[in-house]
């Protein structure tokens, strides 16, 4: 649904100061009740909606909104995959994670994807538009208390230790893959960047998993960046 005219049909422009807002919901009535919070909202415009991730990867790069509200969990995907692949094709969009999830995992992949903030579901409407309102200025809103879990985290000593083989257990191939999960890339995006066919990126995320002793793409991706950090990976030309 476009939401590109006024109250009474008339063409709209854009004014410089203008949010202009896309929301990406599953659920109808959800969206329904996010549009009649952001609208009477001064200064607020939702300019286009969707209830799946795939329609929302069509749609935003061509409406071009200040803000994303991207809902977590979809029947086709995750927000979180459509924030980053926003990072390519509608860079000056920002992205707001809305969850019902207090969820580490889902945290640390919004991080990544590049999300500027990652807010519960149960978020009081003022608190909702005001993190609109500071993420639309180029603020990034991530909850300090979500934050400092992923840090621990980061500082673990499991995430150091319990992987097993170091990065130069792996191939030229697999170390490079590494590195670019850990900079939040997708199969599709990585695939894209060496020249390889997604099942093939598939496979060698698969195997560094495998040799790593890891069960979940996230646990490398943090593996990865803080090898990245002590430069210890190595890198193949694509």
């Amino acid at each position: 649904m476009d939401r590109t005219t006024g109250r009474r049909g008339e063409h709209v422009n854009d004014p410089m100061d203008e949010v202009t807002i896309f929301l990406l919901d599953d659920h109808e009535i959800v969206r329904r009740g996010l549009v009649d919070l952001l609208e009477a909202h001064d200064g607020f415009r939702v300019v286009g909606e969707a209830g799946t991730a795939a329609e929302a990867r069509r749609r935003i790069p061509t409406l071009a909104p200040r803000v994303a509200l991207l809902d977590a969990r979809l029947p086709d995907g995750s927000g979180i995959d459509v924030c980053r692949d926003l990072q390519m094709s509608s860079p000056d969009t920002r992205c707001l994670i809305l969850t019902s999830y207090d969820d580490d995992d889902a945290l640390f992949a919004a991080v990544m994807a590049g999300a500027s903030g990652y807010l519960l579901k149960q978020i009081r409407g003022p608190s909702l538009t005001e993190a609109v309102e500071h993420v639309a200025a180029g603020h990034s809103l991530i909850d300090p208390a979500l934050v400092e879990r992923l840090l621990q985290r980061l500082r673990s000593p499991e995430t150091e230790t319990s992987a097993g083989p170091r990065p130069d257990g792996l191939t030229d191939r697999e170390q490079e893959i590494l590195g670019l999960i850990a900079e939040g890339l997708t199969n599709r995006q990585i695939g894209a960047r060496l020249h390889l066919a997604e099942k093939t990126v598939k496979n060698y995320v698969s195997a560094l998993l495998a040799k790593l002793g890891f069960e979940r793409r996230t646990q490398a991706a943090v593996y990865g960046a803080q090898h990245f950090g002590d430069g210890e990976l190595t890198h193949e030309a694509p």
